[in-house]
């Protein structure tokens, strides 16, 4: 028996940990397993770039549970993209990537492979099951599901998302701190999040519960209305911007400053059309994906909004990657550590799938069919916690 892991896609706050507790789970229940892992992912594969996983690592396999990042390293490479895996030089001209990923496994002599990553990098892994099925290859893929967006079909709760949270309300107890910098301030927090709005809500939601637990002196500048968040934007509900202006000026009267939860996908079509208008380019990346961090979408809101609700100073902070960066939080972890242990169990089995709560199942741990995964699964925002929350901030939606 031979494993390799990969990991693709951007990091998530359960990248190591997963490689951890994969190997830490194969070298305690199959101590003799050989394993690898890809360097940066996809890309590895097709190129042949791999890392002997050792007996120093395997025996200390935990202490990648204290860190972000992927100890095997990222990329996003999608292996029916020909045309751009050409242009990367990840293959040749007249190259199919499925079949050089394939041959390149075969040579290998890989029998089960490990993949950890949203809905592209567990589809990209549906269609090397597919190519080499067809090609008379016995090969065991089981995925686990890694997004801080949280937006994958049909999994309740992907992992690294509630850390992504946790660490974005950390992320703006200190920005929000800059408030106290000028009059009339208007501060955007920029967050993940292309087409589900869970990490934005999620965030502001946990920022919220960590500032009842503090002290403030309202007799001073220092008041929980100043340090709250006052509005939460997500791609599933349209903005009406002329009646957040009417609501957002009369709280930057009141309390003098305004603090904007923003989820970058929020607004993103209105975005793209006014750029392409003006004959500018819109740059995607190898999955059609638009390039959010070439667009900005933080201050294109700030241009709307700081005028119009009379901010004297403006200030857009995005903690993506200070969140996306981080190492599992302790209920990550135990989720990471329950979906690695019903990943090898389901790999020794034979059955391919991807690891997750199946929301089809009674948000049961399951091995889910790689045909039933799909990304862009919206935010509902019907639910009870998140409807609270913007009643209890005056947002109506």
């Amino acid at each position: 028996m031979k494993i390799a892991l990969l990991t693709a896609g951007g990091i998530a706050p359960c990248l190591s940990s997963a490689i951890g507790g994969l190997i830490k789970g194969y070298a305690t229940q199959y101590p003799d397993a050989e394993m690898i892992g890809y360097l940066h992912g996809y890309r590895g594969l097709l190129l042949g770039n791999s890392i002997t996983i050792s007996e120093d690592v395997k025996q200390n396999a935990e202490i990648l549970f204290e860190f972000g990042g992927s100890p095997i390293g990222n990329s996003r490479v999608k292996l029916t993209n020909v045309e751009n895996c050409v242009k990367m030089g990840y293959v040749k001209a007249g190259e199919n990537p499925l079949q050089v990923a394939a041959e390149q496994l075969i040579k290998d002599e890989i029998t089960i492979l490990h993949t950890i990553g949203g809905d592209d990098t567990n589809t990209t892994a549906a269609d090397l099951v597919d190519y080499l099925s067809n090609n008379n290859y016995n090969l065991t893929v089981v995925g686990l599901p890694k997004t801080v967006d949280n937006d994958v079909y049909p999994i309740q709760q992907t992992l690294g998302a509630w850390t992504a949270a946790e660490q974005g309300a950390v992320f703006f107890e200190n920005v929000a701190n800059e408030s106290t910098t000028s009059t009339r301030q208007l501060i955007i927090h920029e967050i993940m999040g292309r087409n589900c709005g869970w990490l934005t809500a999620g965030t502001a939601f946990e920022y919220r519960e960590r500032l009842k637990e503090r002290r403030f002196l309202p007799d001073l500048l220092v008041s929980q209305d100043r340090w709250d968040v006052h509005a939460v934007y997500i791609p599933e509900v349209d903005i009406d911007i002329q009646s957040e202006v009417i609501r957002l000026r009369k709280v930057m009267d009141e309390k003098d400053c305004v603090n904007i939860f923003l989820s970058e996908g929020a607004g993103i079509d209105s975005i793209v059309a006014e750029m392409e208008a003006n004959g500018e380019d819109v740059r995607r990346d190898a999955f059609g994906h638009v390039r959010l961090d070439e667009i900005n979408p933080g201050q294109w809101f700030a241009k709307r909004f700081g005028q119009e609700i009379g901010a004297e100073k403006v200030l857009v902070q995005k903690s993506g990657y200070f969140g996306r960066s981080a190492a599992s939080n302790k209920k990550d972890l135990n989720l990471i550590l329950k979906t690695g242990n019903l990943a090898i169990e389901m790999a020794i089995a034979g059955n391919s799938g991807v690891i997750g709560l199946d929301e089809d199942n009674g948000n049961e741990l399951s091995c889910i069919n790689f045909e039933r995964i799909k990304g862009e699964k919206p935010f509902d925002y019907s639910q009870a916690w998140f409807k609270n929350m913007l009643n209890e901030i005056g947002q109506t939606i």
